[in-house]
């Protein structure tokens, strides 16, 4: 989700260091990762205890892009200001690792603001009247369309990082959580907006 909800206060800062050195290729260099407990609930420290788990059992480095991150359990995840993270995945290591890349794959289009609206271009001739608004959509009809792009970002990225099989369980569940339409539309035009990524080189630049 692109899209931020107001921010944190009295929040708690705490630097993962262990993941020194395996963040990098999107632009955050070899600094650590900053994580935010808005809360500091016993649910976000959890959180962010299985998060630097799992980041330190896989190189992200490819698909990281900030390296500010917030946990809080009454967000829904976002990217802006803060990739913003909540706590519903504590039983679930791939689904946590999935939001995570989804989330970071926003800042890497923000990067990239011309060929992202060229290849949403495409997208619209290729998916005309694609789905607004919870559960099969984004929150707008351009939010829709940017969501096919980071979609396959995170799907890509999920699949290198945990294996097909994984992979497709994670985008399934997906299928029946939210953007229900997107993720479909992802998994059975794969190749065209693939194709229509790459075009406009906005897959992930050092996978």
């Amino acid at each position: 989700m692109r899209a931020a909800l107001p921010g944190v206060a009295r929040a708690m800062r705490w630097v993962a260091l262990v993941l020194s050195g395996t963040i990098g290729c999107g632009g955050a260099g070899a600094a650590p990762l900053t994580i935010t407990l808005v809360h500091d609930r016993e649910t976000e420290r959890a959180t962010r205890d299985q998060l630097v788990r799992v980041l330190g059992e896989h190189d992200v480095t490819a698909f990281t892009y900030t390296r500010e991150i917030a946990i809080d359990e009454e967000a829904i995840p976002h990217s802006h200001p803060v990739l913003t993270l909540h706590a519903r995945h504590l039983g679930d290591d791939d689904l946590l690792l999935s939001t995570f890349v989804h989330e970071q794959a926003h800042w890497w289009l923000e990067a990239h603001v011309e060929a992202t609206a060229a290849a949403v271009a495409e997208l619209r001739a290729a998916f005309p009247s694609l789905p607004v608004g919870f559960p099969d959509g984004a929150t707008s009809e351009a939010s829709s369309y940017e969501h096919l792009i980071v979609d396959h970002l995170d799907h890509t990225a999920l699949r290198s990082l945990v294996g097909e099989e994984r992979a497709a369980r994670a985008f399934a569940f997906w299928e029946t959580d939210h953007y229900r339409a997107l993720y479909a539309i992802e998994r059975e035009h794969e190749a065209e907006i693939e194709r229509i990524t790459a075009r406009h080189r906005l897959a992930h630049p050092c996978p």
